[in-house]
């Protein structure tokens, strides 16, 4: 088994709270409740709120990227059932939002690096999918590939309800 660190161990906490409620529904103080430590722990590895989440989105692309892999590997197809299957995972296996997508709702009370870090991670999707379908004119836009899968994903949690997800995600 890896050696969880004390950071991963915070992101993880921070990662769980953002993901019900965004990027206002953690503190310092929760997160150290979270991990069984003292806030001041929690600032020895993030100065401040904004540097943390920043790390989180980071993290999270990162996570994202290990998880599609080589997109020259693959398929259009095989391409895009790993992206779907992110959003998917979301819903179903872990029954939360997008961390990205949860903080690009919230995109006006973001420090702007958060903004930048969650841009990030939107522009990996886009230009994996782009790099997917490269040559084919009848694949549908990425963008709105992505702007279905973070819509479906919203919907099917709104209404708690898989079935909705996989209806939108299977409309082509």
């Amino acid at each position: 088994m890896p050696n969880i660190t004390m950071r991963d161990r915070i992101l993880d906490a921070a990662e769980a709270r953002a993901r019900r409620g965004g990027y206002n529904s953690f503190s310092f103080r929760e997160l150290a409740e979270d991990v069984g430590v003292k806030s001041s722990s929690i600032h020895h590895h993030f100065s401040s709120k904004p540097v943390l989440a920043e790390a989180l989105a980071r993290r999270y692309a990162e996570r994202t990227r290990d998880h599609l892999g080589d997109v020259a590997e693959l398929s259009a197809d095989d391409a895009l059932a790993r992206v779907t299957a992110l959003f998917r995972d979301a819903l179903v296996r872990d029954d939360r939002m997008c961390l990205c997508g949860l903080f690009g709702a919230e995109r006006d009370v973001l420090p702007p690096a958060v903004n930048t870090a969650v841009a990030s991670f939107f522009r990996l999707i886009l230009e994996y999918l782009r790099t997917a379908f490269a040559g084919d004119n009848k694949q549908e836009l990425p963008e709105a590939i992505l702007a279905r899968l973070e819509g479906a994903l919203i919907l099917a949690r709104s209404l708690r309800d898989q079935a909705v997800f996989e209806a939108a995600v299977s409309a082509r």
